[in-house]
């Protein structure tokens, strides 16, 4: 069983004042609204499997805000350079191909032509976060579909806010006991701090935070894994109008809802689950 490495989302976002501005006059970008880059990621010690992550590989990621529709995602390459451990094969060594995660939003406000807003909500979203890992069989393959509801938050301030909380349906899970049913449920708040110019670019904090509870699977799948997880990310960047760089640290707490100290064997000899503590990733990639 192969579990993947999760990669650090969010990370245009600090350059989107930048980029996307740019965009609107520069020629040289595809689109003046489906704003997207080109990543090598390089991962260390990421916890979404019972097992220590490493690995480098290539991105495709893309954000837009256009009228009722708002989105964000990536695809990834995964073990893409081969470099990386044991637990990362990937699209050249017998892995997963693929790797994709979407978080497409649709306006409520925008399409039914009615102003929701109070208090500090701007806007409420019809929200969807999908997760695929294209794996080699069902075995070794993800299939999940978060959907729900969401907002952006008015800060009075240059801070982005918003929070998102779904509902999950778990198709495949790597062979998990919780596939094909409704299981649990996850809050999703993101964050975005502009912090000042640095060397020509714009420095930036991003913060998402995943806290998933709810899930039967520590029941259906016994003592090693858990009904809860968090997942929280914290992206310092600099962004220019063609390239942006990221350095990310990660805190997982059973991390892919695996109990963290309990001792498995996958059949390659005992080990203890390291799913909870940090992970790290740094970023380089290229907007287009």
């Amino acid at each position: 069983m192969k579990f993947k490495t999760l990669v650090a989302g969010a990370l245009l976002a600090c350059s989107m004042s930048g980029a996307a501005q740019a965009a609107e006059s520069d020629p040289q970008y595809v689109s003046d609204w489906w704003h997207q880059s080109v990543n090598v990621v390089g991962s260390y010690h990421t916890r979404f499997g019972p097992q220590f992550n490493n690995d480098v590989y290539l991105e495709y990621e893309a954000f837009a805000k256009k009228d009722w529709f708002d989105f964000y995602g990536y695809l990834d390459l995964t073990n893409f350079f081969g470099v990386g451990n044991s637990n990362a094969n990937g699209i050249f060594d017998h892995g997963s191909p693929m790797f994709m995660e979407i978080e497409p939003r649709f306006s409520i406000d925008k399409l039914t032509g009615t102003s929701l807003a109070f208090g500090p909500f701007k806007e409420w979203y019809f929200a969807n976060n999908y997760i695929y890992d294209m794996g080699h069989n069902s075995d070794n393959r993800q299939n999940t579909w978060y959907m729900g509801l969401g907002t952006d938050i008015d800060t009075h301030s240059d801070v982005g806010l918003s929070l998102n909380v779904y509902a999950k349906y778990q198709w495949e899970n790597y062979g998990a006991a919780n596939e094909n049913s409704w299981d649990g449920y996850r809050f999703k708040v993101k964050y975005f701090v502009p912090i000042t110019t640095l060397w020509g670019g714009n420095l930036g904090y991003v913060g998402f935070t995943n806290f998933d509870w709810g899930s039967d699977l520590a029941e259906k799948g016994g003592s090693s894994r858990t009904s809860n997880s968090i997942a929280s990310s914290h992206i310092l960047s600099l962004g220019y109008d063609h390239w942006h760089f990221s350095a990310v640290a990660r805190y997982f707490h059973n991390g892919g809802q695996w109990a963290d100290g309990r001792e498995l064997n996958f059949g390659n000899g005992d080990f203890e689950v390291k799913s909870t503590g940090w992970g790290y990733y740094l970023v380089a990639g290229y907007n287009f």
